[in-house]
């Protein structure tokens, strides 16, 4: 079982869109000397949405060449089609990425039944984990819990990311599915409280900029040291909250580009993160201690 600090990797671009290889093995070097427990490559907050097939694909395998082997690596792979999803899944299977995350197919806005077949079909035809990937407030798509359920009998479905940030949904996840699947949170400031009644981790935004602290954090949450996990927590807080200032991935690379790791390299339709919002997010920063 993949646990812990996951994060959901940005993809760093030059500023003229390009993907920014060196600045990439940067970003995984620092992921590994800071104590990250698996890197979630090409998910929301990689632009998926924005590269394109070979792109995707590519930068999966340096991901997954130059961790080798040292921590999992875990692909997202899902589409609203359920051919693309099955061929970019099957090409991070190829890469030897450790597991694959699928969200849930969004503008279609299909029945629960569809979901159901959906990722029964990828799960059938690629033989590698799966992870489900449920984010209802991008994809204008919400799996029940009642699918969620019929999904978790499926061999290699392994996983969900909960990313509704509904507590209370999360324990009724964890209650009914977590004998065969491991229940990972998608939203940081509701993480902790998911971990601390049998959440297995956190696929993170917040960890692109702190992930020794949220290594920390996910550690005690998982070992059931709720005061410990709380304390971090706080510490984390304000990143929880003002890397949300716009939409996911604009601040956060704003953030990376402050801390030098990135250029400022963002693709249409995402935009340049907002000046007003600017001191706002730098104080987070300075407040949870990753700049001065």
């Amino acid at each position: 079982m993949i646990t812990g600090s996951m994060v959901a990797l940005v993809t760093p671009m030059t500023n003229t869109g390009d993907i920014d290889w060196p600045a990439l093995k940067n970003l995984v070097d620092f992921h590994l000397q800071e104590g990250t427990h698996a890197i979630v490559a090409v998910g929301t907050t990689g632009e998926s949405a924005t590269l394109n097939v070979a792109e995707h694909c590519m930068v999966i395998k340096h991901v997954v060449d130059q961790v080798n082997g040292r921590i999992p690596i875990i692909a997202g792979t899902g589409a609203n089609s359920s051919h693309e999803a099955i061929e970019l899944t099957s090409a991070a299977r190829s890469a030897g990425v450790d597991a694959c995350l699928l969200v849930t197919p969004y503008y279609n806005k299909p029945t629960q039944e569809g979901l159901y077949l959906f990722h029964k079909l990828i799960a059938e035809s690629v033989a590698i984990p799966q992870i489900l990937y449920n984010v209802p407030g991008r994809t204008a798509c919400d799996m029940s819990n009642d699918t969620v359920d019929s999904l978790a009998s499926i061999d290699n479905i392994i996983g969900i990311k909960d990313a509704t940030g509904d507590i209370e949904r999360g324990r009724d996840l964890i209650e009914r599915c977590s004998d065969r699947i491991a229940i990972y949170s998608g939203d940081d400031p509701t993480a902790t409280d998911l971990m601390l009644l049998g959440g297995k981790g956190d696929i993170s935004v917040t960890a692109n900029v702190a992930p020794k602290l949220m290594a920390q954090m996910c550690d005690a949450a998982i070992a059931g040291h709720a005061d410990l996990a709380r304390e971090l927590n706080a510490q984390l807080a304000p990143l929880h909250q003002n890397l949300f200032l716009e939409s996911n991935p604009i601040p956060v690379k704003w953030a990376l580009k402050e801390m030098g790791m990135i250029d400022d390299g963002i693709r249409l339709p995402m935009t340049y993160f907002s000046d007003e919002y600017h001191p706002t997010l730098k104080q987070a920063m300075q407040l949870s201690g990753i700049s001065e």
